[in-house]
């Protein structure tokens, strides 16, 4: 079943076109990865595929329902965590978060949600005091506290420490593995790689290339391999590195690179980047 169906999505500002004719698919329970350079239309898309702002052309499915005439119980059933971090200093997260949750009609337990963010030790400071990881995490907090059936996540570990961003990305896989979908929007490309099930890279407003982690944009194909043997050190790339390997004679400090999906994504958006 999809959660997200998306045809022909536009989008113009000024006469530019943001999101220039994209289609999209993301099925129940997936965590679909969003990737682009500032200004590739990854923002416009999402807050449109949220409500939050209209298109110009194009059908959009979300949830079943078409976001921009979609009423409260339909965003009831979303999670959203944005860039920009929630702003009620004088509140502890302990309030802040029990304060959402009863926006929502079956939330989950708020103290539950402060434990899987990392903030059972941060529960009861104002998140004045909070640095800014702690504050990241309480709007991470906020947005699974609905116990959203499909959540959006802007570049969610921005802040974190490397510890704090493995065990953020162990609540993603636990939340995916109990039926969430999620659209994650991210510029640490390891994080995308550790959690998406599939990717699409935006740019120039249109998507460039959708895949899985492994084969997007051809990287499950080619290969570099490098080798020494009498005639001094080699290096070629080619789509069929086991051929290639079958006809050399006595290679030594033989290599098989791939290319890794930094590499990938940079070749994808070009001059977009």
């Amino acid at each position: 079943m999809a959660v997200i169906e998306v045809s022909e999505l536009r989008k113009t500002y000024g006469g530019h076109p943001a999101v220039d004719g994209i289609d999209l698919r993301v099925e129940c329970g997936e965590v679909f990865g969003l990737l682009g350079p500032n200004g590739a239309g990854k923002t416009t898309t999402v807050e449109i595929l949220e409500g939050h702002r209209r298109r110009d052309g194009g059908a959009v499915r979300v949830l079943g329902e078409d976001p921009g005439t979609a009423g409260r119980r339909w965003r009831a059933r979303l999670g959203i965590v944005l860039q920009s971090a929630t702003d009620a200093p004088e509140l502890t997260v302990r309030e802040i978060v029990r304060h959402v949750a009863g926006y929502y009609p079956a939330p989950h337990d708020p103290d539950d949600v402060i434990a899987r963010c990392g903030l059972d030790a941060k529960a009861g400071a104002k998140l004045r005091t909070l640095s800014g990881g702690q504050r990241r995490r309480v709007d991470v907090a906020l947005g699974i506290v609905g116990a959203p059936e499909l959540l959006f996540l802007d570049e969610p570990t921005t802040g974190f420490d490397p510890e704090a961003r493995r065990s953020f990305w162990e609540l993603i896989r636990a939340l995916a593995g109990d039926g969430t979908t999620i659209v994650l929007t991210s510029h640490y490309l390891d994080e995308v790689e550790a959690l998406a099930d599939r990717i699409a890279v935006l740019a120039g407003g249109r998507i460039v290339a959708a895949g899985t982690p492994a084969d997007l944009g051809g990287r499950d194909g080619r290969a570099t391999v490098t080798w020494r043997d009498a005639d001094g050190r080699h290096s070629v790339a080619t789509d069929d590195p086991a051929g290639l390997l079958a006809t050399l004679d006595d290679p030594t400090d033989l290599r098989v690179e791939r290319r890794s999906l930094e590499d990938v994504y940079l070749d994808l958006i070009g001059a977009d980047r």
